[in-house]
């Protein structure tokens, strides 16, 4: 059954509202005291309750401020599919006003006449009997989401009904039982179906023979599921010995891995304790009493004065050679003299010919004065030439008298400087305390090495110890020394699989081993459980036909079998209710199990329901143990139980699909669970419509429609 739409009035602070839903998934959104909550129990009160309930909480669901006659009034449209698959439409207007109120329900259009089977078929239409089983089904609100126990009479009958595939419950099958045997007895002063019954007793002896070898078949059966429950116990104990046994080799690995680490550090700092004194043996030796930095450079000061004496005595070792003689200055002289005589001779001919020209002796024209011009430029530049070298021979006579100055005076001071390096040498080794060079060099040599020595020595030590303080050592030696006892302590305490060598591989294929021999044996164990569920025997008939058969032979013997057999009878039918609670709760399980997976993210992927209290347990992977799931967190509690109502919803209502009405049962889940939740409902809207109320929108995206309510806009005057 699907609800197409609702519309209240006088209800909550809704005075006059109406809204459509959709047959999928619709959600109804607003801020608190908007008025979702009305809405919820607006549907409740219309698919379940009487309309002349005169319980208080119809008073409380009237609008505060409506007239005191203002009678609150719910309408709703819906649609139901028939056994045939055809679509029909209906509609159910209650105004609950006590004794006075009144109900209509039409159907394809038709009102049902008999007001007294009014509730009656509606609750045949949407498969809910009362509000209270509503509630433990498919109307889910924050505050009672875990009340699977409520109303609990009506659920047991329900699932009973259920599993048997007939509208009966075990007070029905005892009244049929009584009034067949009630029938067996003599009507009005004939002899009844007694005197007819010799007649059948053969067939009755070999269907009475059939009877009881199907009830043998169950004992049987019974028997085997026994023994296999005891052989899944055994699995599980030797499973679980094997697990201990696993973690105690676990335990060894570990502390093999910390007594390594601790002969480790015990070697580390024995071996630093050992640099450690090794080191003060080396500090307190010094070859040289001068520090290695004052060593050094006073050595190098010795080799550089031992070298400038050296270099200053094999200067001196000779006299100084001064050449006196200068080279002639007759280079520029010849030069010098043929100039003048060309200047002279040119000079001659120009005026000798200048002036035989004037004289009329000879007509030379211009050839004397150019011959002549010529001449005296010869000798011009001759007496350049001669210039220059007469001025190079000045500059190297003045050149060597310089260099003989020079050599005369640089003698004296390298004698000078040769006194005082020979006195700053003195002055060195004294310092140094040795008589010579050659001690100096061995001494820088021999502290050099035992410098060498000491920083390798603390260098080894710091890689050993870091920067801790030596004084620390034989304290963390010791502590080290006590630590390999105390694992050794543990490793002897474990006993022998302490000192098996891959103790740990064994193990863990031995417990998968036995994981395995555990799951075929719950196998085993499910398989005579569900051979006992289908024994086709029916206990009535059988106690019926034993009846009838002991009442033709004899009347005491008649009476004291059908006593026995009642007895019998009863007894069965008590198995059989349980064995019905069994297989309804078995179904529920198998049910809850996918969805349970998926709302986890398949943190939990195992459940199982007690067929008594109808309580709750997943398997958890961590404690390797059946958990409650009161014990599990807020959000992963509200998981389970959203699939627990789911399967229950569709076990208890059979082919009925009553609406889902959730009041925000995934507001303690976390956004990656509400998302798989979501995807869950959005699946069972084939087969349910959900009407979702919430305050936030977050679920907007997935619904097939959405009502948004308004929030309240009155506030107290200040």
């Amino acid at each position: 059954m699907r609800v197409t739409s609702l519309s209240v009035h006088n209800v909550g602070r809704h005075r006059d509202a109406s809204w459509s839903l959709h047959p999928g998934m619709t959600v109804v959104r607003g801020p608190n005291e908007a008025g979702k909550s009305t809405i919820q129990h607006a549907l409740e009160l219309v698919l379940t309750r009487p309309a002349t309930s005169a319980s208080p909480d119809i008073g409380d669901v009237r609008t505060w401020d409506a007239a005191p006659e203002a009678a609150p009034s719910i309408g709703i449209t819906f649609t139901w599919d028939d056994e045939d698959g055809a679509v029909h439409e209906g509609r159910l207007a209650k105004v609950f006003a006590g004794t006075r109120g009144t109900t209509r329900l039409e159907l394809d259009g038709k009102p049902v006449s008999e007001a007294a089977r009014v509730d009656e078929v509606f609750a045949e239409l949407s498969g809910v009997p009362t509000e209270g089983f509503l509630r433990s089904t498919a109307s889910v609100r924050q505050t009672d989401l875990a009340g699977l126990q409520r109303d609990e009479t009506v659920l047991r009958d329900r699932l009973t009904a259920t599993m048997s595939g007939a509208d009966r419950s075990t007070a029905r099958a005892r009244r049929r039982l009584e009034a067949a045997l009630a029938d067996l007895g003599p009507r009005n002063g004939g002899p009844g179906r007694l005197g007819t019954a010799a007649e059948a007793v053969a067939d009755a002896e070999r269907r009475l023979a059939n009877g009881e070898e199907g009830i043998a078949r169950l004992e049987r059966d019974r028997e085997a599921h026994t023994l296999a429950k005891e052989r899944r116990a055994a699995a599980e104990a030797a499973l679980t010995e094997r697990r201990a046994q696993l973690e105690k080799a676990r335990q060894a690995e570990r502390l093999q891995a910390e007594r390594d680490d601790a002969q480790a550090r015990l070697d580390r700092y024995s071996e630093a304790i050992t640099l450690r004194d090794e080191l003060a043996e080396l500090e307190a030796s010094h070859p040289s009493p001068m520090p290695l930095a004052q060593l050094r450079p006073s050595v190098e000061r010795l080799r550089t004065v031992e070298t400038r004496i050296s270099t200053l005595e094999e200067m001196l070792a000779g006299e100084v050679h001064v050449d006196f003689d200068l080279p002639p200055e007759r280079r520029w002289q010849p030069r010098s003299r043929m100039a003048i005589v060309l200047v002279a001779i040119g000079v001659l001919v120009a005026v000798a010919g200048t002036g035989l020209s004037l004289a009329g002796v000879l007509s030379l024209g211009v050839l004397p004065g150019i011959a002549g011009i010529v001449i005296v430029g010869s000798g011009g530049v001759l007496a350049a030439a001669g210039y220059r070298e007469r001025n190079s021979d000045r500059v190297t006579r003045q050149m060597k008298d310089e260099e003989v100055a020079r050599r005369l005076r640089g003698r004296s001071d390298m004698e000078e400087e040769l006194r005082r390096a020979r006195a700053e040498r003195e002055e060195v080794l004294g310092e140094l305390g040795l008589p010579g060079a050659p001690e100096a060099e061995e001494r820088l040599a021999a502290e050099t090495a035992h410098v060498a020595r000491i920083d390798q020595a603390r260098a080894r030590l710091s890689g050993l110890v870091g920067d801790e303080h030596p004084d620390t050592l034989p304290s963390k030696r010791d502590l080290a020394a006590a630590e390999i006892e105390r694992t050794t302590s543990a490793l002897d305490a474990l006993g022998p699989i302490a000192r098996e060598p891959r103790a740990r591989e064994r193990l863990e294929v031995e417990v998968r081993d036995a994981e395995g021999v555990a799951e075929r044996t719950r196998d085993d164990e499910s398989a005579a459980r569900a051979r006992v569920g289908q024994n086709p025997v029916d206990a009535e008939d059988v106690a019926a036909l034993a009846e009838r058969l002991a009442s033709w032979r004899a009347d005491l013997a008649e009476l004291r079998r059908r006593e026995r057999i009642l007895s019998r009878t009863l007894a069965e039918l008590d198995a059989a209710e349980r064995a019905t609670m069994a297989r309804a709760t078995r179904f529920l399980e198998r049910r809850m199990v996918g969805d349970v997976a998926r709302l986890t993210g398949g943190r939990y992927h195992d459940v199982r329901m007690d067929d008594t209290a109808l309580g709750l347990e997943v398997r958890s992977t961590e404690r390797g143990d059946w958990v409650p799931v009161t014990a599990l967190s807020r959000g992963t509690l509200d998981a389970v139980y959203l699939a627990a109502r789911l399967g229950l919803v569709r076990l208890v209502t059979g082919d009925r699909r009553p609406p889902l009405i959730l009041d925000d049962p995934l507001v303690s889940l976390d956004d990656t669970r509400a998302e798989r939740a979501l995807e869950v409902l959005r699946e069972l809207t084939a087969d349910f419509q959900v009407i979702y109320l919430t305050a936030s929108s977050r679920y907007d995206a997935i619904a097939d429609a959405v009502i948004e309510l308004p929030g309240p806009e009155a506030v107290a005057n200040s």
